[in-house]
């Protein structure tokens, strides 16, 4: 296990479980047996010629995970998924569970290995069904290098699936599909324990996301040049040690890794195609990393454009807002070239808590404009909710505190519905971009006649949102498109 991604309280445990193997093997020195049924028949021998033998029983309940009361309980089968393992405590239930279970044979103290708690797995829905975190071991990793160098593990149960243990608290979940998942065991930029990458990273764009993002960069120990349309929103990084490009190009080309993170599809081909643009900058073996939210045919061109030039193309759009991109904390959906996603592993780590592979340039397009039009949609209905509770004569703190009561609870609904009660709509995601991202929505559906209607619905209430001067202020300003 590696440690240093866990809390102290999960240390403590580990510790514990390791304490416990050592006294083990210190007083169980019996070798292991072939098969599970030859434990079987050994365990009921022995039971009925030494039927008093306290040492045998503790042996056997090592080896098999059983618990003996008494001498007629010693011929049942507990089964590993039966009511045994709820009564138990976690920390009795890997004391019980010996790694001789399926019949290997006993290793050294230093190769021991603890399964990872329950309390790692998730399991996402929907079209996320793909994506399943899966419990992984790990190694400790002496290697300092933060690229990507992991082993992989059978898991005879599923065999289209292998677990790797990457470097420095990453664990992964690769699926036949070809998709990956990382996920940081903990905020990475919160507790800082990155070793950085010894490339030199570029970034360009310093808006709500971008400047959180930089600082986080900053922050782990990362070379990172920075440039902005408006130059005075460089002073601040450059303050905290970044270096100042005069021009994309200019960034592109001094720099191996170089992100860019704008506001829509006309600002991103301006960015890479524009006078002493990004593709200007471009040689081979340069990589360019587009974190913008445009839709797939854009980030597909400029995917062929950097290519042509011999460059390195990673589309990553980010899902979050600026509190979480101050916080690390945001979730990145990648797609493209796979060995220039796990050369930003370690950018990845400091500016998020997840990220995923998604495949072909496109899909982390398609994903994104999803995930906000899913977003997007919930907000408007919350505005149409407090508007029609306040009308109705009901109170809307009283609304908010039944919804936090139920399955609705979040931090996003909270948090949006705070920003609408106290009449704060200072932007942590601005409005008129999450009204692009569902237009944008809105016309995948098109592409592949797919029906998107409460899409289309909230789009139209955003619309008149921006009519009212709502563009420049948080997406749940539009609660104001009710009120007007």
């Amino acid at each position: 296990m590696i440690k240093i991604n866990k809390g102290k309280r999960f240390q403590q445990a580990v510790d514990a479980v390791e304490e416990f193997l050592r006294r083990a093997k210190g007083k169980d020195q019996t070798p292991s047996h072939s098969s599970a049924d030859d434990k079987n028949r050994r365990n009921s021998s022995e039971e009925r010629s030494r039927p008093n033998s306290g040492d045998e029983k503790r042996k056997l309940s090592l080896s098999e995970g059983k618990v003996k009361k008494n001498m007629g309980e010693g011929k049942k089968r507990v089964s590993s998924g039966s009511s045994e393992r709820g009564s138990k405590s976690p920390l009795k239930r890997a004391q019980e569970q010996s790694p001789r279970k399926r019949g290997r044979p006993p290793k050294d103290e230093k190769d021991l290995t603890i399964p990872e708690s329950s309390t790692v797995k998730g399991v996402m829905a929907g079209p996320m069904a793909a994506f399943k975190w899966q419990p992984t071991v790990s190694e400790p990793v002496k290697d300092a290098d933060p690229h990507f160098h992991h082993f992989l593990l059978s898991q005879t149960e599923k065999p289209a699936v292998c677990y790797q243990a990457i470097t420095k608290k990453l664990k992964i979940c690769e699926e036949e599909t070809g998709s990956t998942s990382i996920q940081a065991a903990d905020s990475t930029a919160v507790n800082g324990s990155i070793t950085p990458t010894d490339k030199k990273i570029g970034f360009l764009g310093l808006g709500l996301m971008g400047s959180g993002i930089v600082s986080n960069l900053l922050k782990m120990g990362h070379t990172v040049t920075v440039w902005n349309r408006t130059a005075e929103k460089c002073d601040l990084f450059i303050q905290e040690g970044a270096r100042l490009g005069r021009t994309p190009a200019e960034v592109v080309s001094t720099c191996d890794i170089t992100f860019a993170c704008v506001s829509d599809p006309k600002a991103a081909k301006d960015l890479v195609l524009g006078p002493s643009g990004v593709l200007q900058g471009i040689r081979p073996g340069k990589c360019y990393v587009d974190m913008s939210t445009v839709d797939a045919d854009t980030v597909t061109e400029l995917a062929q454009v950097i290519v042509s030039r011999g460059g390195r193309f990673l589309e990553a759009p980010v899902s979050g807002n600026q509190q979480l991109s101050n916080d690390g904390m945001l979730v990145i959906l990648a797609a493209g070239d796979r060995g220039l996603y796990e050369d930003c592993s370690s950018c990845f780590q400091a500016m998020g808590k997840t990220s995923f592979f998604l495949g072909e340039v496109g899909n982390a397009a398609k994903m994104m404009l999803i995930v906000n039009m899913v977003q997007g949609s919930f907000m408007a209905t919350i505005a149409e909710g407090l508007t029609l509770a306040q009308v109705t004569g009901q109170s809307q703190q009283t609304l908010l505190d039944i919804l936090n009561q139920g399955q609705l609870a979040s931090i996003f609904l909270d948090q949006k519905c705070q920003n609408i009660l106290q009449g704060n709509f200072k932007p942590d995601f601005y409005l008129k971009y999450i009204q692009k991202d569902l237009r944008l929505a809105i016309a995948l559906g098109d592409a592949v006649n797919h029906p998107t209607p409460m899409a289309a619905a909230a789009n139209e209430v955003y619309k008149r949102a921006k009519a009212l001067d709502q563009s420049d202020n948080d997406m749940s300003a539009v609660y104001r498109a009710y009120i007007h």
